[in-house]
């Protein structure tokens, strides 16, 4: 599994498509299958936590 953390400033809604790009890349270049993108400045952080499957 891979992690991606970030302190965005906007809520979950609105990540940048730029970050999902980074994960996708992350577990294509190693043979992964799951990804997670953490945002850290949610006030509910379960809120801020996407998964993403190769």
């Amino acid at each position: 599994m891979i992690n991606e953390i970030k302190p965005i400033e906007k809520e979950y809604d609105d990540m940048n498509p730029v970050f999902e790009a980074q994960v996708l890349t992350y577990l294509k270049l190693t043979g992964k299958r799951l990804g997670l993108l953490i945002n850290f400045n949610t006030p509910l952080i379960k809120k801020g936590i996407k998964r993403i499957i190769l």
